[in-house]
């Protein structure tokens, strides 16, 4: 099959790997000028180069991981690997042993620093309980519903930070269910599963730009700073219109078997409802498209902001990251020292990532806090700031109870990304999982 895929970001990559791994002919076609949609390399005023958030996989990881070794993008070299811990400046906080799995849960919350034993024994019997359960709940439970009677410390210095970074929503807002699904697979999975895995090069060199050289090295097209204009119908097969007057030509030569849609849901409502317009679409798909489209504009989306700064300081040795304390003005959950995580870069030196999940503050006002944050907080009184990254749709709002939108749409028009339905958050996972999903099915669908 001839399959066009539109958007570079991970999702849309992963099906593209995935079709050719099958004998296929995709063709991707990003609007950028680079690949990596939501999770790509960014360069600082200074000339750094960065990313457009601090990103962070974990073991359980198993998609992501399997498609970076199959495009040569190496994760032992690339991605600095870690057990799970969830340190504070004062030493206190959790860190799982490296020992397999669940023993390394089991030992890190019996040996947790500054939970007396009333709380870890507690936080024990609860994660023992949901394992009896089989890590399900109803699906109108939220996180903070599942863990109701937990002590306080434990919901401040481990399920809330642990949500929201997870789901991108306090613990009283977000799914208890989904929630339990990403503590299944990190802490009682398999082996490594709950590690932190931290970028240790832009996250383009991660998967996305290394898969694209895959991709061409096998004779396909991965167009860049390219945007799908409309699609339209031709018979069971599809024409597609770009703004680039360097491949509109060839576009107008070509069809496509299926078409993928693996853009921002904005954008693939976009097409989906021109593309409901043309009148050679057969009319029930058209409305399929429509009612498709609907509940992917019903999807409500919060924000991640990533705040760059500098400091003469260093995180501790062993330690990339730390957990933070936040607050009403103590905004970030974790400060990453990328410094540590790429020594031998040295514009990385003194360069700080501060992560706010679920940001409801303006760009200035978030800035000034997290800096006052970390002097309060850490003691790093000559920090300044370099650029504060603001993703206003970093993830679908992961709430009980959410209405995702299928992966087809019909006809040979189909949709891949996060905000799909699926057993995940919006995560990279998610992402690499639904796009590998997405081209499996459209094969079944072509071969029945």
């Amino acid at each position: 099959m001839q399959v066009a895929i539109i958007g570079g970001g991970w999702a849309g990559m992963a099906a593209a790997v995935k079709l050719s791994l099958d004998g296929h002919q995709p063709t991707v076609f990003e609007a950028g000028r680079q690949l990596g949609g939501r999770a790509r390399n960014l360069e600082l005023p200074d000339g750094t180069i960065a990313d457009n958030g601090q990103h962070i996989l974990i073991g359980a990881y198993a998609e992501c991981l399997r498609l970076m070794r199959i495009v040569d993008a190496t994760p032992e070299q690339a991605l600095l690997r870690r057990p799970l811990a969830m340190r504070y400046a004062d030493g206190n906080g959790l860190s799982f042993p490296d020992l397999p799995a669940p023993l390394d849960a089991l030992i890190g919350i019996a040996t947790a620093n500054g939970w007396s034993l009333r709380e870890r024994a507690a936080l024990l019997g609860r994660a023992l309980r949901w394992r009896v359960q089989g890590f399900r709940c109803a699906e109108a439970a939220t996180v903070a519903d599942i863990c109701s009677g937990l002590p306080m410390r434990l919901l401040d210095e481990f399920i809330e930070p642990l949500c929201v970074s997870a789901l991108n929503l306090p613990a009283a807002q977000a799914s208890g269910s989904i929630f339990l699904r990403v503590l299944h697979d990190a802490l009682f999975a398999g082996t490594g599963g709950s590690h932190f895995l931290v970028p240790r090069c832009g996250l383009g060199a991660l998967f996305p730009i290394p898969a694209a050289q895959w991709l061409q090295g096998r004779g396909h097209a991965v167009h860049t700073a390219n945007r799908i204009q409309e699609l339209s119908p031709q018979g069971r097969q599809w024409l597609l219109r770009s703004s680039n007057p360097a491949i509109a030509a060839e576009l107008e030569q070509s069809r496509f078997d299926a078409v993928l849609l693996a853009c921002p849901p904005q954008e693939a409502v976009r097409l989906a409802l021109l593309a409901a317009e043309d009148q050679r679409l057969p009319a029930r798909d058209a409305v399929a498209y429509q009612h498709w489209a609907q509940t992917a504009q019903a999807l409500e989306h919060t924000a991640i902001a990533t705040v760059y700064a500098r400091t003469s300081h260093r995180l501790a040795a062993g330690l990339p990251w730390l957990a933070l304390q936040p607050g009403e003005q103590a905004p970030a959950q974790f400060v990453f020292d990328r410094g540590h995580l790429q020594p031998s870069d040295g514009t990385q030196q003194g360069l700080m990532a501060f992560v706010v999940s679920d940001c409801r503050t303006d760009r200035q006002a978030l800035e000034q806090q997290v800096l006052e944050q970390a002097r309060q907080q850490l003691g790093w009184q000559d920090i300044q700031a370099v650029l504060t990254v603001v993703e206003k749709r970093a993830t679908f709002a992961c709430r009980p109870g959410v209405k995702r939108p299928g992966l087809e749409l019909g006809h040979g028009l189909w949709a891949c990304g996060d905000y799909l339905n699926g057993p995940y958050p919006a995560t990279l996972e998610g992402a690499v999982r639904c796009g590998i999903t997405a081209a499996d099915e459209l094969v079944r669908m072509d071969q029945g």
